[in-house]
């Protein structure tokens, strides 16, 4: 079978193999999990194999943590961003103060007109290729009206795909021991394609399985991979 839309590699050999080439460009994918499964080293490893590698331009938004102490937790890990970020491959923004804790309906258009004109306004001046939100939960503005978020997320997920066209992550956080896919429930479903990133515990204690549960337009079936995390180059598919 023939694959005629262009694909942007993340940066996981052997996942990148199995998902024939990488993830659809311009459009947006889920990854998903509980706390410590490994959702932003999978976000950052997308984000600096496209700097490094392929000098796509990408840029991290995150809602939740101080960029200075992000960036100091990527360098520990072992990766050198430094030339990335000094050479304009890589940036980041954070908007943990810039949204209120809570929108009511009739501001739905200009939650996510905020969030995007943001993004674009990075995304000109620097052109941006890649895109990662993490985690997504913030930017829902601490709505939990189910219509209201399914609403958001999909005028978000349309208004970026449209004005900025490029390859999105967004991770979401589900709660310990559930088998939910994210928090809200509804991410899945508007989402391109949805990565699952969870710990097993078996006799020879913890393992860390990565479930693909859904790849538009990509012929695959849904499965599971074993993967570890090593520092200095991130998620390493496991040879089973």
């Amino acid at each position: 079978m023939g694959l005629t839309r262009a694909r942007e590699p993340i940066g996981i050999e052997k996942l990148d193999q199995i998902l024939h080439g990488g993830l659809i460009r311009g459009k947006t994918y889920l990854v998903a999990g509980e706390t410590g499964t490994g959702k932003t080293i999978f976000a950052m490893q997308f984000l600096i194999h496209g700097a490094s590698s392929l000098g796509q331009p990408g840029l991290y938004v995150s809602g939740d943590e101080d960029i200075e102490s992000l960036i100091n937790g990527v360098r520990e890990f072992g990766w050198n961003v430094d030339e990335l970020i000094d050479t304009d491959r890589l940036h980041f923004l954070s908007l943990v103060s810039e949204f209120p804790e809570k929108f009511d309906s009739k501001a739905l258009k200009i939650g996510v007109r905020t969030l995007v004109e943001r993004i674009e306004k990075w995304s000109k001046q620097f052109n941006i290729k890649r895109l990662v939100l993490d985690p997504i939960a913030p930017f829902i503005l601490g709505e939990d009206r189910l219509n209201w978020v399914r609403e958001y997320v999909r005028r978000l997920i349309t208004e970026i795909e449209r004005r900025i066209g490029c390859t999105t992550i967004m991770t979401s956080e589900v709660p310990t021991g559930s088998n939910a896919l994210s928090r809200y429930g509804i991410e899945e479903y508007l989402a391109s394609g949805v990565i699952v990133l969870r710990l097993e515990k078996g006799i020879r204690g913890y393992r860390r399985i990565m479930v693909i549960r859904k790849m538009r337009w990509t012929p695959i079936k849904p499965m599971e991979l074993e993967f570890d995390i090593v520092p200095g180059k991130g998620i390493v598919i496991v040879e089973i």
